[in-house]
C-alpha cells in the first residue's frame, strides 16, 4: 500500500477530516469576523482575545455533532466539492462573457454597480446556489430531519432560531 495513502488512512480514522479540519476552518471564519467587527477592540491590539473567542466558539459548534454523534463528513465533503464545482463555473462563464464585452467595460461596471437592482440581483443569485449546494450535498438532511413536521422538538426550532441569528448578526458584521 501507498504510503501516502495510509496517511490518509491514519488520518481518516484519527478524525482529521470528521473534526480537526471543519474546527479549523470554523475557527478561522470565526477569527476573521471577530477582527472584522472589531468588537474587543482593534484588531493589533486583541490577537489573543480573538483567537481565544474564535477557538472556543470552534469547539462548541463542533462539540455538538460529536456529542450527538452525528456524522457530517461525507456531506461536508460534498458539499465544498460541489462549491468548488460552482466557483468554476461561475469563473469559466465571466472569462467567456469578458471575451465579448466593450473595451469600455470598467466604466459601465462602475455604473451597474452603483445600483441597488444589481446587488439585489446578486444577492438572491447567492441565496440560490447556496441553497441548491446545500440540497444537493445531503446537509439538508442535517439541518431538516426527514421525520414529519410533527415530530420536530422545541430544542430544534430553539437550534435553529439561533442559527438564523447568528447568520443575521454575520451580514449585519460584513455589512
Amino acid at each position: 500500500m501507498n504510503p501516502f495513502e495510509l496517511t490518509i488512512k491514519k488520518l481518516h480514522e484519527l478524525g482529521f477530516f470528521q473534526f480537526f479540519l471543519p474546527f479549523i476552518l470554523t475557527a478561522t471564519i470565526f477569527y476573521g469576523l471577530l477582527r472584522k467587527s472589531k468588537i474587543f477592540g482593534e484588531p493589533k491590539e486583541n490577537v489573543v482575545v480573538n483567537g481565544m473567542v474564535a477557538l472556543i466558539a470552534a469547539f462548541m459548534v463542533w462539540a455538538s455533532p460529536i456529542i450527538l454523534g452525528v456524522n457530517i463528513e461525507m456531506q461536508l465533503a460534498a458539499f465544498f466539492l460541489h462549491g468548488m464545482l460552482a466557483t468554476l463555473v461561475m469563473i469559466v462563464g465571466l472569462v467567456i462573457v469578458s471575451l465579448f464585452a466593450p473595451p469600455d467595460l470598467p466604466k459601465h461596471l462602475t455604473d451597474v454597480f452603483k445600483t441597488s437592482r444589481f446587488w439585489a440581483v446578486v444577492l438572491v443569485a447567492g441565496i440560490l446556489i447556496a441553497g441548491s449546494l446545500i440540497f444537493t450535498s445531503g446537509l439538508l438532511n442535517i439541518f431538516i430531519p426527514s421525520a414529519g413536521v410533527q415530530e420536530i422538538s422545541w430544542d430544534w426550532i430553539a437550534s435553529l432560531g439561533i442559527v438564523i441569528a447568528m447568520i443575521v448578526t454575520a451580514f449585519l458584521i460584513a455589512r
